[in-house]
């Protein structure tokens, strides 16, 4: 192969510092592009091992950032500069005109934001059909791999019923936004310094708090979810990777589940118990067959996607296929077909789990003392700041694989509320594991009843006989999550809290659980990499 060059490429406002690897061999080859705010040469191993694989290989600064020129604004230009990039690499003598849009998270918009623009000959919103018989769009990518996806400004800041992610927006704008270069622990020397710095009100002006200047970090906050409407009109194939351990893993499934519905684009999956750096990152329920090689599993995707056989399979179609791990196991890799059961209803009181209340039927939601996201235990005497329930010690291995909903009654004498449940497996030794967490934000009169749902996010993990099942219900989930100040005030603006008395009814609340059946589980597949790949 050909060592690692840079070139520039001059679009409108900006110069975009490029990084080139060819393999060995006369071409033209198919290539992968990477366009990333992380700094382009720390992809450089990666431009190497996709030479290695028959691929040119380009990695590529956005704009504003690292190498490249112009204002950096994150979200704002990556459609327009990933087309003009697209075109430009299309037109080199060594490309075949094939592309594979690449990249982990914020570089996973980068990657996916050409693709999904109107399918137009000129890029997004100019006039004119695509022509007849295009896979996608002609300034777009012929196939997009998106791992651990950051997907949008809104869809990174805010939960889906609205409620902020306050301290992963505070790290990841401490170390890259707003400026041209990245500080990856700007914000842990901030805490260390200053441990309660992310109870600064109000939330928008955190950053004068933090001593940083980032005048970006109003927009986060008023920037609007786009729905996702958009994947569904999605035309080329995808590979959506993410881990179970990762902040990003419903974003991750939703992207995967949507992907092409309306259009027939296959959509695969590969989601492992890793966090947001992938097999760098196993969780503590990952085993030594969960750590794959997932430079060889991407060129097997790019291969087969670019040409066209991925969403036919020997047992018929599959637009959407792939392979999930089980957690919990040496190394258990499941058919994505398998994902997602039909919910078993677990109620709070009884059931098939055995369910019982602890204490906190009625709590107080205190911001002043909120109940802390990144701690397991939990108090077993004073007053009630969650509602406690554990299931008995499960008499066989339990499987779960989908998405966790918890389904409560409850009440709040505050106009507005946030519930969130987490959901918590406690070993047979008595060791708490953080399985799942949700939140749902209400707004009613005062003490009026009603009925939450509260979306948990994505599990699978086998938990072994004896392990138990322990739900929260609280009112705060802190720092990981803004302080509702139970007035109906936006929390990113609120300058005083209230506490919020809660009640919940437990004989009307019940988790749905994705259970697999034992058969099911059983059937594991030792190689996710195919199974992503047909």
């Amino acid at each position: 192969m050909s060592p690692v060059r840079t070139t520039a490429l001059a679009v409108r406002g900006a110069v975009l510092a490029t990084d080139l690897c060819l393999p060995d061999g006369p071409g033209p080859h198919p290539a992968v592009l990477v366009r990333t705010p992380y700094d382009r040469r720390a992809h450089h191993a990666e431009l190497r091992s996709w030479a290695r694989h028959g691929f040119a290989a380009v990695a590529q600064d956005v704009r504003g950032r690292h190498g490249s020129t112009g204002e950096w604004h994150p979200y704002r230009h990556e459609a327009q500069d990933g087309a003009a990039t697209l075109r430009w690499l299309r037109g080199r003598p060594w490309s075949d005109g094939r592309v594979v849009a690449c990249g982990a998270s914020y570089a996973a918009h980068c990657a996916l934001a050409p693709a999904l623009g109107p399918r137009t000959a000129h890029g997004p919103g100019a006039a004119g059909p695509a022509p007849a018989g295009a896979a996608g769009p002609p300034w777009g990518p012929d196939a997009v791999i998106a791992a651990v996806p950051a997907l949008g400004p809104a869809e990174t800041a805010r939960e889906p019923c609205g409620a902020e992610r306050l301290h992963a927006r505070a790290g990841w704008w401490a170390a890259h936004g707003d400026r041209p270069d990245s500080d990856p622990g700007a914000l842990d020397r901030i805490l260390a310094a200053d441990p309660h710095a992310l109870e600064h009100l109000p939330v928008a002006d955190l950053p004068g708090r933090l001593g940083l200047a980032l005048p970006s970090w109003p927009l986060l906050w008023a920037a609007g979810r786009t729905g996702g409407e958009e994947y569904a009109d999605a035309a080329v194939p995808l590979l959506a990777v993410g881990g179970t351990h990762d902040p990003f893993a419903a974003e991750t499934v939703e992207l995967w589940r949507r992907w092409g519905t309306r259009t027939g684009a296959p959509a695969r999956l590969l989601l492992g118990p890793w966090g947001h750096a992938l097999t760098a990152q196993p969780g503590p329920d990952a085993g030594g067959g969960h750590r794959i090689d997932l430079g060889r599993a991407y060129a097997e995707f790019a291969r087969a996607a670019l040409a066209g056989t991925p969403g036919a399979r020997p047992d018929g179609p599959a637009l959407r296929g792939g392979a999930f791990a089980l957690g919990g196991t040496p190394g258990h890799w499941l058919d994505a077909r398998h994902w997602d059961p039909a919910p078993t209803r677990v109620p709070l009181l009884g059931g098939p789990l055995r369910m019982r209340v602890l204490r906190g039927e009625r709590f107080t939601a205190d911001p002043a003392d909120p109940v802390r996201s990144d701690r397991l235990a939990v108090p077993a005497s004073g007053a009630a700041d969650r509602c406690l329930a554990v299931s008995a010690p499960l008499d066989a291995p339990l499987h779960l694989a989908g998405p966790v909903v918890a389904r409560l009654h409850g009440t709040a004498d505050t106009p507005a509320a946030d519930w969130i449940v987490r959901l918590v497996a406690l070993g047979p030794d008595g060791r708490a594991a953080h399985l799942a967490t949700g939140v749902a934000r209400t707004t009613a009169p005062p003490g009026t009843g009603r009925d939450v749902t509260v979306r948990l996010g994505p599990v699978a993990r086998r938990l072994p006989a004896g392990a138990r099942l322990r739900v929260e219900i609280a009112g705060h989930h802190f720092p990981a999550h803004a302080r509702n100040p139970h007035t109906g005030e936006d929390p990113v603006h609120a300058k005083v809290l209230h506490a919020s008395r809660r009640t919940v009814l437990p004989a009307r609340s019940s988790l749905n659980l994705p259970v697999l059946d034992p058969d099911t589980a059983a059937r594991t597949t030792a190689r996710p990499a195919q199974e992503a790949s047909r």
